[in-house]
């Protein structure tokens, strides 16, 4: 009997059109998302994004002014700047919160965006603070200078998402340094610390909002491992500490400083300044350091004038000085009598606080005439 091949059959498989495909669903977190950058505020926002740098840098100039002024308002964009820099130190808690009205995780990328806006909005606000307090031809330009850089690293992105983001302990070290200069600029205006308080309350946050930065590094699984932790931010606290010279005080600035051989006690107005005297000139009244320093309002501090000549302090003489509403700063003056047997050479005055921090310097230098 003749055996009928077997026809080989091929289903036919249709390809659906992608047009017609019905999406997945998104979740939550995405719709929400989606609904944020699809609307005109969001638009806008993501079309002049460049300009937030721009802007917070205007704010923080706009704040300086204001605190020169007494103004109230500077204090409170300080506050709410601060205010936001606790809520990205605890941004896994935070999440946790969102997720549960949401329903889903937010995204990683959202959490880094917020990270960036901020640290935009921080180093811009306290840039101004820092530029008109620093005495650039002294060590305080490095910190400064790596204030300026940090600033602009935070404004291109693929700088900021390239290089500094995916590496842990860069972007942690990014992120203290951003914190510690908040907290520079804050403490004065707000708490009226001291510099050196708020430097020392700067190191020691710095430190230990580190501790779990430092874990998440090192993955510390056995209890030993969190004393190397704990050595590690206490390093940087200390470290932090120790470098407080090389950091300017950035809301002390020197308004005028003036060496001169006359004194309006009565009115705190200094002679002519002059930056070369005679042993002649001295002999009568010796000479006057006048120095005028703005500082917030409420903010006591204690300052010196060092004197020094030819490079060897001779002299530390202590001012007290108290912010308020003087428009050329608070005015106070030290006088040397004597300038010791031999005063010929090069004599530099100092007005620093008192953890050591530069606010400003003259120079001058006495001839051997008579």
């Amino acid at each position: 009997m003749p055996v009928t091949p077997a026809t080989e059959f091929t289903p036919h498989v249709s390809t659906p059109d992608p047009a017609l495909e019905t999406p997945a669903p998104a979740n939550r977190t995405d719709q929400l998302i989606e609904r944020v950058m699809n609307s005109r505020a969001g638009r806008l926002a993501y079309r002049f994004r460049r300009l937030v740098p721009l802007a917070s840098f205007a704010i923080g100039l706009g704040s300086y002014f204001l605190i020169q002024r007494q103004n109230a308002l500077a204090q409170w964009l300080t506050a709410l700047m601060l205010l936001g820099w606790l809520a990205l130190l605890f941004e896994g808690l935070l999440c946790r919160i969102l997720a549960r009205f949401v329903g889903e995780r937010v995204p990683q990328i959202l959490v880094r965006y917020a990270a960036q806006a901020l640290h935009q909005e921080t180093l811009f606000f306290v840039l101004p603070f820092f530029l008109v307090t620093t005495t650039w031809l002294s060590p305080q330009c490095f910190f400064t200078g790596l204030l300026i850089v940090a600033a602009v690293a935070s404004a291109i992105d693929p700088l900021y998402y390239e290089v500094i983001a995916p590496r842990r302990w860069l972007f942690l070290g990014y992120h203290a340094f951003t914190l510690f200069a908040a907290i520079l600029a804050g403490g004065p205006i707000i708490l009226s610390l001291t510099t050196g308080d708020s430097i020392a309350l700067a190191s020691a946050v710095m430190g230990v909002c580190a501790l779990p930065s430092f874990n998440d590094v090192l993955q510390a699984r056995h209890w030993s491992r969190w004393f190397v932790l704990a050595g590690l931010s206490l390093a940087l606290g200390a470290g932090a500490w120790a470098a407080r010279f090389w950091i300017p005080p950035a809301t002390l600035s020197a308004r005028h400083m003036a060496i001169t051989t006359q004194m309006d006690v009565a009115h705190r107005e200094p002679g002519p300044d002059r930056d070369h005297f005679t042993v002649a000139q001295l002999q009568a009244n010796g000479l006057y350091a006048f120095s005028a320093i703005k500082a917030p309002r409420g903010l006591h501090q204690k300052v010196f004038h060092v004197w020094s000549h030819d490079g060897q302090v001779v002299s530390r003489i202590p001012l007290q000085i108290r912010g308020g509403t003087r428009k050329n700063g608070f005015r106070t003056w030290s006088h040397k009598t004597s300038l010791g047997a031999h005063p010929a050479g090069h004599w530099r005055v100092a007005v620093v606080t008192d953890d050591g921090q530069l606010i400003g310097a003259e120079r001058f230098t006495v001839g051997p005439g008579h």
